[in-house]
């Protein structure tokens, strides 16, 4: 039976309101994985915005400001564990809200799986340094196992224990990275770097390029909108924890990025092809016994992201499936956690075997982290321009025409547009190039098979847009 005090949603049997402002945030911050960024993502925005990496940052940090604008035009009216599908399907109809529900499955499960690969990586980091010798493939198997049998215990269990075991891991790893940042700052008594604030050596382009992977570092933040029927007072909570981790997180990822770039000034291997900048920043700091606490604070941030990608897929599969566009089994609730357990078992084996698969094919943990999170990224970008096309009409449907909704989406598209540009023009060099062409076969099948759907069943269309209504 369910705690004494809490609630259930009837029609979908998840537990209701039982988690608070910051568990929610927990979700959104988890599921971007910070701590990935100055580890990283950062280094390879300084291969083409040099001394403007932090305002790459500053500018992604905008960009996202204006996708979360369009967010919050649903999230402050409709609360759901479908997030952004329900929402494209509120502003845009069924056909467009089930192709953005797709789009979301893809992004988090694979951001899930690449995660996992990135905890494998970290692992045999501190196995080589424990061995004295370079880890292996078999001790990143099987860390990849022990993450994804971690993460889907307690994604099974229960959603308050998910979200708390998020906020404590998330709370540590940002804590160490923080303290190295601070413990430079004193060493070398200065703030100010008049190379990173006149932008010497720096270009527009450069930043408009850096500001590809700039905006790579926030996808996820959008995830606490899948805790619908679980967050206390949702039109609220959701709302401003989705805003909240858009600013806190880019700040973050600008004062980081910017001590960064000031740290390796001088450095005999430059920031972009730094394999370790934690580390050097350690050294720097005269604090080397950090490097292990670097790596283990790495492991934690990956397995909370793959814990919050876990979450928040499995929850839009849950969704989906109780409007009939998935297997009906997969629409169940356990009846003791209140946890959508079916759905969190199919989105876990999936999470686990694509690492695996790539594994056995004796590709490097990162080599795996950087194509799935690539994939990924294409599934959330189609997200978010599809939620800031929907929000407009969405608003004039309610409220009335009104020109602000349009002009936030305008700007939304543009800024969104570089990003997306940037992706495959110029083509990437390598298999990278293809992986454009691999989101969208991995989206074919669901698309199809929606339209299978819609044309033996028209009425499908209509009960899905009813049962949003509910």
């Amino acid at each position: 039976m369910p705690a004494s005090g809490t609630t259930f949603n009837p029609s979908s049997g998840l537990r209701r309101e039982c988690l608070s402002l910051s568990e929610v945030v927990a979700q959104s911050v988890a599921n971007i994985a910070p701590s990935a960024t100055p580890a990283l993502i950062a280094p390879l925005v300084f291969a083409d915005a040099g001394n403007g990496t932090w305002l790459a940052y500053v500018i992604a940090t905008i960009a996202l400001l204006l996708v979360t604008y369009h967010i919050n035009c649903f999230a402050r009216r409709s609360a759901s564990p479908g997030a952004l599908y329900t929402f494209v399907a509120h502003g845009l109809g069924a056909t467009w809200g089930v192709i953005c529900g797709w789009c979301l499955i893809i992004a988090y499960l694979l951001t899930g799986s690449a995660t996992l690969a990135g905890a494998a990586n970290y692992a045999t980091v501190l196995a080589g340094t424990a061995s004295g010798t370079r880890g292996d493939l078999i001790v990143a198997a099987l860390a990849v196992l022990a993450a994804a049998l971690g993460t889907g215990a307690i994604a099974y269990k229960d959603i308050r224990l998910s979200t708390r075991a998020m906020l404590l891991l998330e709370f540590v790893s940002i804590a160490l990275i923080l303290t190295l940042a601070a413990v430079f700052l004193l060493r070398h008594r200065q703030m100010l770097d008049a190379s990173q604030l006149t932008l010497s050596g720096g270009s527009g382009e450069g930043v408009r390029r850096g500001l590809v992977l700039a905006v790579f570092s926030f996808v996820g933040f959008e995830s606490a909108t899948a805790l619908g029927h679980e967050a206390r007072d949702p039109l609220r909570s959701i709302p401003r924890s989705v805003l909240l981790t858009v600013v806190a997180v880019g700040a973050f990822f600008t004062f980081m990025s910017y001590i960064l770039v000031m740290a390796f000034h001088g450095q005999p291997v430059a920031f972009n092809e730094s394999n370790a900048p934690l580390s050097v920043l350690a050294s720097l700091d005269h604090l080397s016994f950090f490097g292990p606490l670097i790596a283990l604070g790495a492991i934690i941030s990956f397995f909370a992201c793959a814990l919050a990608s876990l979450n928040a897929g499995a929850r839009v599969l849950f969704a989906m499936a109780r409007h009939g566009l998935v297997h009906s089994s997969a629409a169940r609730a356990h009846d003791t956690h209140a946890t959508p357990h079916i759905a969190v078992a199919i989105s876990a084996l999936f999470m686990l075997l694509v690492p695996f698969a790539m594994l056995t094919q004796r590709m490097a943990p990162m080599e795996i982290f950087g194509y799935l999170g690539s994939v990924a990224t294409f599934g959330f970008l189609a997200s978010y321009v599809l939620v800031s096309l929907a929000a407009p009409r969405f608003m004039r449907r309610i409220a009335g025409f009104g020109a602000v909704p349009v002009l936030m989406a305008l700007l939304a598209l543009a800024a969104l547009s570089f990003p997306i540009a940037g992706s495959v023009y110029p083509p990437p060099a390598g298999a990278a190039r293809f992986l454009p062409f691999v989101f969208l076969a991995l989206l074919l099948p669901g698309t199809l098979w929606f339209a299978y759907l819609r044309a033996r069943h028209p009425e499908i269309i209509d009960e899905i847009e009813a049962a949003l209504e509910q």
